[in-house]
């Protein structure tokens, strides 16, 4: 039996989500057949945000060398006459990722950058990047933002049970939403 239940970390994480005010729309699980790594993906956005422009995507990464040797580590721990809570050494990536659909008048990314940057903070740091696309040599470019955070997440605290840890994280997930719709009708021309 697994000392860690990932589906069980994820479905929580849904819940988790939804109680910081994000409406769940899919989620996906892959399995990797020759290397058994895993990844869960979730859609979300905020649920004021049901009909768009703004996409969420969360995605974790299971590396199964990792979750074995944090298992064996755990069943180490356990053997000892007096069991410790296992260390913080073991991580598992969580990303996130918001999608905008082409932005006719897009924003200066440097602003963007920076103006994000004041609110991930230093325990969210967010990636801004653009993609120009040309459907003809004649057309002017299709602007597409994205941004893209990753923090890692401590089997340690999924092992404890520690849900709270990301709660931080989900409030400046919700921020950063609520950032890029309030400016998205501008960058859109609506």
């Amino acid at each position: 039996m697994a000392v860690i239940d990932v589906a069980g970390f994820v479905a929580d994480l849904k819940d988790h989500a939804v109680d910081h005010g994000f409406h769940v729309h899919d989620e996906r699980h892959f399995v990797e057949t020759y290397s058994l790594r895993q990844a869960w993906e979730v859609d979300l956005h905020p649920e004021d945000a049901c009909g768009g422009p703004l996409d969420l995507h969360l995605a974790l990464e299971v590396d199964p060398r990792v979750l074995l040797a944090f298992e064996d580590l755990v069943l180490e721990l356990e053997e000892t006459d007096d069991p410790e809570d296992p260390p913080d050494h073991h991580r598992f990536p969580l990303h996130f990722n918001w999608g905008l659909p082409p932005l006719p008048f897009g924003p200066d990314l440097l602003v963007l950058a920076t103006d994000l940057a004041g609110i991930g903070g230093p325990d969210l740091p967010l990636e801004v990047s653009a993609i120009d696309s040309f459907a003809s040599v004649t057309d002017g470019a299709d602007r597409t933002v994205g941004i893209v955070a990753k923090v890692e997440v401590a089997l340690a605290h999924v092992y404890l049970g520690q849900q709270d840890l990301l709660c931080d994280t989900l409030d400046r997930c919700h921020q950063v939403s609520a950032y890029l719709l309030d400016r998205a009708p501008v960058w859109l021309g609506d």
